[in-house]
Order: structure tokens, then sequence, then C-alpha cells
């Protein structure tokens, strides 16, 4: 197998001495791990951070055989890392995305919408210029996984509201976007969430929670 194609890192987790293992999402080969070595040296640590855009080369002798990747970077978002919200949320969307996806499969729609969420997030000069965008990448992440939403039957069956900027975009107020998180989030909890991913939904919480104080919705 070898894949050369532009991707964004999704997680790290050290692996040997100075390697790593690291997940990217692509735009026409879905979520692809591959073992990086050097990963934890100077020179690709500042790289292999979640959010960062890269162009990745991946080769191994069979498909089942955990690749080997060399990774460059095309576009950092280091800076934002230091700040609390756009981190939490980075760290948030990259997180469930390696968690949630099927490794292999495709996810154009969802490659592009994390992109643009991304972008979002480092153009917007506040949380409520991307905190919609998050919302309805969850909702699409949601759908792409077979588990997309009837808006006839949300409220009966959650008793929460369904936003109108969900199903028709747009702008949102600060309550439609929190309203919003908590339904996606109620149905990311119920089916993806699971298993070992589920220690995933008290960081989305926090986050959440965080973004409700920023828009004084108690």
């Amino acid at each position: 197998m070898q894949i050369e194609t532009q991707a964004i890192v999704c997680a790290v987790r050290s692996h040997a001495e100075h390697g790593a293992v690291v997940r990217l999402l692509t735009p026409d080969h879905g979520l692809q791990a591959a073992y990086v070595r050097g990963a934890r040296g100077r020179r690709l640590r500042p790289v292999l951070l979640p959010g960062n855009a890269v162009e990745a080369r991946l080769r191994s002798r069979i498909e089942e055989q955990l690749a080997h990747g060399e990774i460059e970077l095309t576009h950092s978002r280091a800076p934002l890392l230091s700040e609390p919200l756009p981190a939490a949320a980075i760290e948030w969307v990259t997180a469930l995305s390696a968690a949630a996806l099927p490794e292999g499969h495709p996810y154009p729609r969802l490659y592009q919408a994390l992109d643009g969420l991304l972008g979002a997030i480092e153009s917007a000069p506040s949380a409520l210029g991307w905190a919609s965008s998050l919302a309805r990448f969850e909702l699409l992440l949601l759908a792409e996984l077979g588990f997309g939403l009837d808006f006839d039957r949300i409220a009966p069956d959650t008793s929460l509201p369904a936003p109108r900027f969900l199903q028709a975009g747009g702008e949102a107020s600060w309550r439609e976007i929190i309203d919003g998180l908590r339904l996606t989030g109620h149905h990311l909890s119920r089916n993806v969430l699971t298993g070992r991913s589920a220690a995933l939904g008290a960081a989305r919480a926090r986050l959440v929670d965080r973004l409700a104080r920023a828009g004084g919705v108690i």
C-alpha cells in the first residue's frame, strides 16, 4: 500500500522510544494510522499537533500492516492551542474523529467539514463565529456513521429542541447553538461515545459548558 495525500492530524500516541502512532484524516482514504519515526523529536513534535494540516506519505507491504509515515507540515494551527476555547474545540473534534471513524473508510464530506471548521476556529474573532459549525460538524458525523437525525421526531424522543440552523444553516444565537450542541451531544453519547471512547464525553461536556458561559447561556 502506498498513499500520498493531504491530511489533518487527529491523534498522536507515543510508540517505542522516539516514535508515535499518528492518526490522520484524509480526503479520499478516510482515517489512516501510521507509525512515524522520530515523532517525539524536535523537528516533528510541532508538526504532529492535532488540527495541523500536513502532507503524508504512507507505505506498508500489505494493507493489514501498520503503515510507516513521512509527514510534512503544510499549515500549522499551533498558535490556537494557547487559547483556551479554540484549543478545547480543536482537541475535541480531532479526538472525536480519531475515536469514532473506522479506519480506511473514505468520508470526503467529513474531511471538508473538519477542514472548514478548523479554518473557522482560526479566523473567527470569537467563539460565536465557529460554535455553530461545531454543532453542524457533529450532526454530519452522526449522519455519516448511520445515525442521522429525524428532526420530526427529535423533540418527543429527547425533550430537546431542534434549532433551525441545524437544518437550514445560517447564523444562530448562542441559545440556539447550545441547544444544538446538547442535542448532538445526546445522540453522540447514545450512539458513538461508547466503550473506550466514552471518556471523551466528559471533555466534550466541559467544552459545551465553557461555550455556554462564554455566550451567557446558563
